[in-house]
């Protein structure tokens, strides 16, 4: 029997609060964005997939070496964590016999790569027993605010959901004063692409996370030279740190690569900004992207060009679900 749950704690993870998975070591049976989902996942006796019995949680292959399996989420609020709820419900005899948390607190834009490698974590769940088909529940006692965390499974499992029930933090004591200058509720517009097939070019800019490849923009096949772009106006004049180009939901048809680049023309219209006299510098060059994955670009410190429009490229062709260009606004 677990704690009994505060009223004023709301789950700081979850999906519809903008919670997100950002690694997991295996989901080879199923996927970990299913951890963060509502409810508690429910259970459908004759269906299968080719890789065994469908199962609506995070679950990971048989290991078989040295180690334990785990996960990396982004809070969707970060806060004051107070209470922690494994739910093991429907795994029965392949739930994971035991679990530990641990947390950190960077930006929210940090890149993956600098959370795998150079972040401190604070372990606020120690190795503790799991039960399974059970919500195990734990209470939580620290009076830090938190943005990640890492849910660790021994050795192995599924787990149906993960919920972080605490206080989040008042907004104005937000140490990121980062600004998505992108963004369409920030006054951010998609100006032209090269082709929007399958899906708008519009979405790349929309509030939230995708729900679909339909909510993404997404271009045709690419059989010829050549290779895919579209143009954006900032809303807000800015110096642009990190670039996060989001591939959620596109796993075997997005780019292989990108690049970015930008230009400051504030009183430049949508069809002078397709001419090629237009100055554009680089802020990215050609990078490798991942699929269904957040890819957060950090930009040279010694780019301080205040730019106004960016031509996001990529190579050759594919579907991109968010970009967000994130950085410091400029009066």
């Amino acid at each position: 029997m677990g704690p009994k749950l505060q009223k004023d704690l709301i789950d700081l993870a979850s999906e519809s609060n903008g919670g997100r998975t950002l690694l997991a070591s295996d989901e080879f049976f199923a996927s970990k964005e299913n951890l963060l989902k509502p409810g508690r996942g429910e259970f459908i006796s004759d269906k299968y997939t080719d890789r065994g019995k469908w199962m609506d949680g995070w679950e990971s292959r048989r290991k078989r070496t040295a180690g334990n399996d785990w996960c990396i989420l982004r809070l969707g609020k970060p806060g004051v964590i107070k209470e922690l709820d494994i739910d093991t419900n429907h795994f029965v005899g392949n739930f994971p016999s035991q679990a530990s948390v641990d947390a950190c607190r960077v930006p929210t834009f940090t890149a993956l790569g600098e959370i795998m490698d150079e972040v401190e974590w604070t372990e606020i769940l120690s190795r503790v027993e799991l039960q399974g088909d059970s919500q195990n529940r734990f209470a939580i006692h620290y009076e830090d605010s938190f943005t990640h965390l890492r849910l660790n499974i021994y050795p192995d499992g599924g787990v149906a959901r993960f919920r972080v029930y605490g206080q989040p933090e008042d907004s104005a004591d937000d140490r990121n004063s980062f600004t998505d200058a992108a963004a369409s509720e920030n006054g951010g517009e998609t100006l032209a692409c090269s082709d929007m097939h399958f899906s708008h070019m519009e979405n790349l800019i929309k509030p939230g996370i995708g729900t679909g490849m339909s909510d993404g923009w997404e271009t045709k096949r690419r059989r010829g030279p050549g290779h895919d772009w579209v143009i954006l106006k900032l809303g807000l004049p800015c110096i642009v740190e990190r670039i996060v180009v989001d591939t959620l939901h596109f796993k075997g048809n997005f780019p292989d690569s990108c690049s970015i680049e930008g230009c400051v023309e504030p009183d430049t219209d949508r069809d002078a900004i397709l001419i090629s006299t237009i100055d554009w510098l680089e802020l990215l060059p050609v990078s490798k992207l991942s699929g269904n994955q957040e890819n957060i670009f950090s930009i040279a410190s010694n780019q301080t060009e205040t730019l106004t429009h960016i031509r996001f490229n990529i190579y050759p062709d594919g579907g991109v679900s968010r970009l967000r260009i994130i950085g410091r606004p400029v009066p």
